[in-house]
């Protein structure tokens, strides 16, 4: 048996020499666990992406299997929070000596959270698609979040046009009906000839990215959220009964929206919020009147941050 093995990476040149961005590794699969503020830790099942850069023209490769042992050790007993996070970019650099100087890693995973049903009290969960990004680039660190929640928006424009539809059937059904009292227009009014038409809505997707701040702990994704949902007012459903559809179909009346007017609605609260310095977000809805989708864009607009 050979007493040593070949390492091409240490023992050989690179083919055509120049430096690179980025190398490493891609939808790594390992269980997280997340710490996430207001919440207990949570074990996550993530699509992990580990890179350094190269910046030895003359170097073969990186030593890829440290990036990875690193992140099983963050994997098999440690919990991702924001310090843990900062600490994991720097090893990566730490074991690059004199290879690298930038890092980058990236975590996707859904996070379940329990939600309550609008009237009845139901619970069910709820899986929201997360991102989290860490950027070490020369001692400049950037941590980035990113949550996706889906809610329904009604056409304000369609509920005009419903309505409009409403009203002549009404005047066609009663303006000769002297006879017409309380009780008959209520009854009349349950009827499919009552509301004879009803204005479109769709399911609807909010995409929202901050860059934490360095007072950060723990990540806040509940409190994002809460507060998207809490913005929007319409969000999609788990546990459903009766009462609950009817509230939903009261709450997507009274905040009919555009995709403009939800993207304002939000860029508000974002404005409002805390534990980021800045934010990009992006609203879809997804037609079901068209066969394409609306879509805004906003950003809290400061100097050097995110561009729409």
């Amino acid at each position: 048996m050979p007493t040593s093995m070949p390492d091409i990476a240490n023992h050989t040149t690179a083919q055509t020499e120049g430096t690179l961005d980025w190398v490493g590794m891609s939808n790594i699969e390992m269980p997280v666990m997340v710490a996430s503020k207001d919440e207990t830790d949570r074990l996550v099942s993530a699509h992990v992406d580990a890179f350094v850069n190269l910046n030895d023209p003359t170097a073969k490769g990186i030593h890829m299997s440290r990036l990875y042992l690193l992140l099983d050790e963050l994997s098999g007993s440690g919990t991702l929070n924001y310090q843990s996070l900062v600490t994991l970019l720097d090893n990566f650099i730490t074991s690059h000596q004199d290879l690298s100087d930038n890092a980058k890693v990236q975590f996707r995973f859904d996070y379940h959270l329990r939600r309550k049903s609008l009237i009845s009290g139901k619970e069910g969960w709820r899986a929201y698609p997360v991102v989290l990004t860490g950027r070490l680039n020369k001692g400049q660190l950037t941590i980035e979040l990113s949550i996706d929640v889906r809610y329904s928006s009604t056409c304000p424009c369609s509920a005009a046009l419903a309505r409009q539809l409403i009203q002549q059937s009404f005047r066609e059904k009663f303006a000769q009906d002297e006879t017409a009292n309380l009780d008959s227009i209520h009854e009349w009014l349950g009827t499919t000839e009552g509301i004879v038409a009803t204005p479109h809505s769709q399911r609807s997707v909010a995409e929202v990215k901050v860059k934490l701040s360095q007072s950060t702990e723990q990540f806040p994704i509940t409190d994002i959220v809460d507060l998207i949902e809490n913005a929007l007012q319409t969000p999609v459903q788990a546990a459903v009964k009766r009462e609950d559809e009817q509230e939903f179909a009261r709450l997507n009346g009274q905040n009919l929206m555009f995709c403009e007017d939800a993207a304002r609605r939000l860029q508000h609260a974002m404005n409002l919020g805390e534990n980021y310095d800045d934010f990009w977000l992006r609203i879809n809805h997804l037609e079901s009147l068209h066969a394409h989708d609306a879509v805004s864009v906003a950003t809290k607009g400061i100097a050097g941050g995110y561009q729409p």
